[in-house]
């Protein structure tokens, strides 16, 4: 059923016998929000909006100017496929607004839209496709834990790969609510899977991301497992990554594709990676947003860390796939799936029209080498850098870049840093059992 207008809403709800609507919205660190309101007031949903209190939620506002009003999204309208036995429940996502009418400049939702319209005001249309990774761990009296549910491989299958069935679940009820799956697989890590939906524009696939790690937690969670998109639960395997395929479109046409440039790449593809890897660091507190992030981008895991650019190399940070035409697209390899995809496609997109409109050049950073393979004196002399170590160090490059702040805003810009520096501070004074076992008799 295609919904685009509030009669189509009104229809569907009809014809579906929906009985409630769960309105959802995110916090600026990607935590999916969510009020139910019964059917009976979805005119005053679809009219002046819900109202809430926006000071109970993570980075929006103080408890003096708390009141905040839900606009839902009428695109975003899905039933929600399960525990339908007190009536069938709906869901819209709400791009959130002041009591005057005004957009929220904190709402992570606005914030792309914002950038996505400066590109659209440069003739462009910016596509996404991203790769989510997430682990399955068993559940023991009621409390997750690190154990996994199976001990395949990768692109192992039954009976090594437990899951199986789990992953058909999920794919099936993501489809009902209108994904187009491209493919599902395990993992290189034991319990580790990955499922692929179809690139869409920006806006829409970050509400896909959003969805599609709510649905992946509530069937599992169906089935006794603990699904978890922490980038490095388990140390000594490969963690979780969201690599996400980029591309920008102009007149219908695909604008990173010119067949007759290097490597069939147009000066705009040329331009957004050079963009791309000069703010990538600072990206880096965005796409790579927790202190476990950064246990993932070290070498050795297939995790990208070396800020290079190049062909087929999964080696280097960003890759261009060897597909051409339409499918001409970037991939950027070092963000996990514990970020917020709003605000995550908003930087990427605010890195790669900065390359534009500057038109910076990337050429020196690009390689075919295994940079894995290189010593540290081989890395010095290719002047190959490499991406934060910390999140403090990642914060530290996001509050001095002045693009990002401009295109997020003050008010995400400062929380975004005022977050970080409190996950920092309360992980930096832990003494964990690392330094216990290491210490305690030593010293």
């Amino acid at each position: 059923m295609i919904i685009n207008t509030k009669e189509d809403v009104l229809k569907a709800i009809e014809e579906l016998d929906v009985k409630f609507i769960r309105l959802q919205f995110t916090d600026i660190q990607g935590v999916v929000k969510d009020v139910e309101i019964p059917v009976t007031q979805i005119q005053k949903a679809l009219g002046p909006g819900i109202s809430f209190d926006g000071s109970s939620v993570e980075g929006f506002v103080r408890i003096d100017e708390s009141d905040m009003v839900l606009h839902p999204d009428v695109r975003s309208f899905a039933i929600l496929p399960w525990n339908q036995s007190r009536g069938v429940v709906a869901r819209m996502i709400c791009d959130v607004y002041k009591p005057d009418g005004t957009p929220f400049t904190g709402d992570p939702r606005y914030v792309l839209k914002k950038v996505l319209e400066e590109a659209h005001d440069m003739g462009y249309t910016f596509n996404v496709g991203p790769e989510l990774e997430f682990f399955l761990f068993e559940i023991e009296d009621g409390v997750a834990t690190t154990k996994p549910h199976d001990f395949g491989r990768y692109f192992e299958f039954a009976p090594a790969d437990l899951a199986e069935d789990i992953r058909r679940e999920i794919v099936q009820t993501l489809t009902d609510m209108n994904f187009d799956i491209e493919a599902s697989h395990h993992e290189v890590a034991f319990g580790q899977h990955e499922i692929d939906f179809k690139y869409g524009d920006a806006l829409t696939t970050a509400d896909n991301v959003v969805t599609f790690k709510y649905v992946t937690r509530t069937i599992a969670k169906l089935n006794g497992l603990h699904a978890t998109f922490m980038p490095k639960p388990v140390f000594g395997e490969n963690g979780s990554g969201m690599h996400i395929n980029l591309s920008l479109s102009k007149d219908g046409k695909n604008a990173f594709y010119d067949p007759d440039g290097e490597m069939e790449l147009s000066d705009i593809a040329f331009y957004f990676i050079g963009g791309l890897l000069k703010h990538v660091k600072a990206i880096a507190a965005i796409s790579n947003p927790l202190v476990n992030s950064y246990k993932r981008l070290v070498p050795g895991y297939e995790a990208p860390v070396y800020i290079t650019w190049s062909g087929a190399n999964r080696s280097s940070l960003i890759r261009i796939p060897s597909a051409r035409g339409n499918s001409t697209r970037i991939e950027l390899r070092n963000p996990d799936p514990s970020c917020n995809p709003y605000l995550t496609f908003a930087a990427i997109l605010a890195a790669g029209l900065d390359g534009i409109k500057n038109k910076i050049d990337p050429s020196e950073k690009y390689t075919e080498e295994n940079i894995f393979e290189l010593t540290a004196c081989g890395l010095l002399d290719k002047g190959i850098k490499t991406l934060p170590e910390t999140l403090n160090e990642a914060s530290m490059y996001f509050a001095n870049d002045e693009l990002l702040m401009n295109a997020l805003g003050e008010h995400v810009h400062n929380n975004v840093l005022r977050i970080a520096k409190a996950e920092w501070d309360n992980y930096r004074i832990q003494v964990h059992d690392w330094e216990i076992q290491r210490y305690l008799n030593t010293v």
